[in-house]
């Protein structure tokens, strides 16, 4: 499996100090957090496009993912949505991003037949865009579909192969799913895992890896024994919680504790 870590660790920094940050910590590629905050966003110009392409090139790091915000269970008119997921497609495109990710967001005022219609109305729509743009949709476990079951929901509406899931082990333990859950469901349409680490399920701030609660252990080991070699990446969220150690100084025990489950699990 290939390691990455994602940008909301590091809010804000440009992105050759991410690069280098990656470069000189061990990782395989990078999450680029795609929101007006950051360097990289879909408001960017084409020569801004051209030139992170060109940096991450030039550093030999792989641009693993655009995340992206687009809540595409959200209630409201779906054009808005359409048109955050357009923007993010396009972006990803242009910058060589094999994926994007996107939240659900249903509201607590749905039920989940409407949350779950509507996500997949929108996510079906896009999906075609997707693979005109050769980047594929993945939906987060996350929100109002933490658990790989629901998100399941959604993607057995879709039945597109462009449109993915993102397993966030945080939420899918959250919501009360075993890793041999969630894998069972996810398998086919899992685009990569995000990793981290929390002190419990009521306090989510940023724990370095193996310091909390989270399985990840047991989500590596089901990963293993079924033969699957993606990406692992670290979300470690520093942008929600300024309290959080900084991100730079965690990143190589983060990596040698991913090379080390990922021994006890070969």
């Amino acid at each position: 499996m290939k390691l990455a870590f994602s940008t909301l660790g590091v809010p804000g920094l440009p992105l050759t100090d991410v690069l280098g940050l990656a470069t000189a910590h061990g990782y395989h590629g990078v999450e680029l957090r795609a929101h007006p905050e950051e360097p990289v966003h879909p408001g960017i110009g084409p020569e801004e496009r051209a030139a992170a392409r060109a940096a991450f090139e030039a550093a030999g790091v792989e641009l693993l993912a655009v995340a992206g915000y687009a809540r595409v269970a959200a209630p409201g008119d779906d054009a808005p949505v359409l048109a955050e997921l357009r923007g993010l497609l396009e972006l990803a495109r242009d910058l060589g991003a094999p994926y994007i990710r996107v939240f659900p967001g249903g509201a607590d005022e749905q039920s989940s037949e409407e949350a779950d219609a509507i996500a997949a109305r929108r996510l079906g729509t896009a999906a075609e865009e997707a693979n005109d743009l050769g980047v594929r949709i993945l939906l987060e476990t996350h929100d109002s579909h933490r658990t790989g079951a629901d998100a399941m929901r959604v993607l057995g509406l879709v039945g597109h192969r462009q449109v993915g899931v993102v397993w966030d082990v945080m939420h899918t333990w959250r919501g009360g799913e075993q890793p041999a859950e969630t894998y069972a469901a996810l398998a086919p349409h899992l685009g990569y895992v995000q990793v981290k680490d929390i002190a419990s399920g009521e306090d989510t701030t940023p724990l370095p890896l193996g310091a909390g609660v989270l399985p990840l252990a047991e989500c590596v080991d089901v990963l293993s024994r079924n033969g699957w070699d993606g990406w692992l990446c670290w979300e470690y969220e520093k942008r929600w919680y300024e309290e959080a150690a900084p991100l730079p100084g965690l990143l190589d025990a983060g990596r040698e504790h991913l090379a080390r489950l990922l021994t006890d699990a070969a």
